[in-house]
């Protein structure tokens, strides 16, 4: 069987192991999920508010304990770490206030006699699979709006941050939450199939790579299951030269680099327009140089770790790639040493379309950047990516913000800022970054039944 494992990235040292679980405690848990779930979808918006506000309670009152587990699992930086801890908070209390207001019924306006109203109702148990990155708010985003809408959750995290995963179960059922409306499952891939399989589940979420998402895709669609899939993203951001350029140069470099440039919306391909080009090179690399791979504990250190050695050699073999093939190497390169999982920020210039960098998502501390000389120039090198998930434009002039907004082929767009997550905002891409939308009310429909309820009597 395989292990799920705790090793610390900043020093290599594994701490703890897990064993993944039976098929036959699979199956019990899936049993659990299924009669819990006929029993939480009739409890009343008034108890899932109660259950999700002491999960957002929990989470503030225990931040410092919470941050720690991703500063050791995954390498995060301390403060950013808190950042995480907050952000979860905020959804789990987002959905608290929401609940009911979402739940309720909404008449709508028919030609004939009587009434009609489209109730969302929950669907059953849902198997979650959800990446390393952000082991609390991955979850979350996932969780917090299927629990407020009455489905129950068998959450398989990452290989890499089992104790993350155990605290998410542990904090909610300390909220209140009933046993068997969300489960941590220690499976494999395997079994993830199998649980998509069964009959009792009714649908799956996962966010990572499009090789997990493709394969996940196929045994849902082979048993008609529902499907939402958050994937890869290489998000360009396009700098005008009527832009901000100190501003957009700071906001570029913090959209690269925080939690180690290791996220699907992280900024990772830089498009300026010719006339600002050299001077926003040059603030960019200096406010990139200022992001020194230290100590993650510390509440001072910016950037940390990648959460393997083994990924930042990965990010480094696309780094070679370019310039083997006559990238220039603007900033960076390379890790702190041989064998390290710490990655030195990275900036290439002169990116052809032969070269990996081109259209592979640089999943760490390392971007692109590139010169354009029209508008039009600049939209058709954001589009030119197999990913569509965030993008961002700088500018003084919204209106020309706003057209090329309308011309970008991502699900998300950014005007004068990087992406941002909040619970009220949805979040998802197209092409090759998935389907689907989490958070807001959008993530709170994804899963659920809209059901339609017709009274043909007049006057009802």
């Amino acid at each position: 069987m395989g292990l799920y494992t705790t090793t610390n990235p900043a020093t290599g040292e594994t701490l703890a192991t897990y064993e993944e679980i039976s098929d036959a405690e699979l199956q019990d848990l899936i049993a659990r999920s299924d009669a819990a779930y006929r029993s939480w979808r009739t409890t009343s918006p008034d108890e899932r508010r109660a259950v999700l506000s002491r999960a957002a309670e929990i989470h503030r009152e225990r931040s410092e304990e919470l941050a720690a587990l991703l500063t050791l699992e995954m390498g995060k930086p301390a403060a950013q770490a808190q950042g995480e801890v907050a952000l979860v908070a905020s959804i789990y209390q987002y959905y608290a206030d929401h609940v009911e207001e979402f739940l309720a019924d909404e008449p709508l306006e028919i030609s004939g006699p009587g009434t009609a109203v489209v109730r969302t109702e929950p669907i059953g148990p849902l198997v979650g699979v959800m990446p390393w990155n952000y082991p609390y708010y991955q979850v979350a985003r996932f969780a917090a709006p299927n629990i407020a809408l009455g489905n129950t959750v068998i959450l398989k995290h990452a290989r890499n941050c089992p104790q993350s995963a155990l605290v998410v179960e542990r904090v909610l059922t300390e909220a209140g939450l009933p046993d068997g409306v969300y489960l941590n499952a220690f499976i494999s891939s395997a079994q993830v199939a199998d649980a998509i399989a069964d009959p009792r589940v009714q649908g799956v979420s996962l966010t990572g790579s499009e090789k997990a998402g493709a394969a996940v895709a196929e045994v849902a669609g082979r048993n008609l299951k529902k499907c939402v899939l958050e994937l890869g993203g290489s998000d360009p951001v396009i700098v005008l030269d009527d832009a901000d350029i100190d501003a957009a140069a700071a906001a570029a470099a913090t959209g690269r680099l925080a939690n180690g440039g290791q996220a699907c919306t992280a900024s990772k391909r830089f498009l300026v327009q010719a006339g600002v080009y050299d001077e926003f090179v040059r603030r960019l690399v200096d406010q990139m140089a200022g992001w020194t791979p230290d100590d993650p504990t510390s509440t001072d250190t910016k950037m940390g770790p990648l959460s393997s050695a083994s990924a930042a050699g990965e990010l480094d073999e696309l780094v070679e790639d370019a310039v083997s093939q006559g990238a220039e190497l603007l900033l960076g390169g390379g890790r702190t040493g041989e064998e390290s999982a710490f990655y030195r920020p990275t900036l290439l210039g002169g990116v052809t379309s032969r070269m990996r960098a081109y259209s592979e998502e640089l999943f760490g501390p390392a971007g692109v950047v590139y010169r354009f000389d029209s508008i039009e120039d600049a939209i058709e090198l954001a589009n030119d990516s197999p990913y569509g998930l965030s993008s961002s434009v700088f500018t003084s002039d919204d209106e020309k913000a706003q057209q090329i907004a309308e011309s970008l082929e991502t699900g998300m767009v950014w005007i004068n800022s990087t992406s941002r997550s909040a619970p009220d905002l949805p979040f998802g891409g197209v092409k090759r970054s998935g389907f689907g939308r989490e958070l807001a009310r959008f993530g709170f429909n994804e899963f659920a039944n809209k059901k339609l309820v017709r009274n043909a009597r007049a006057g009802s």
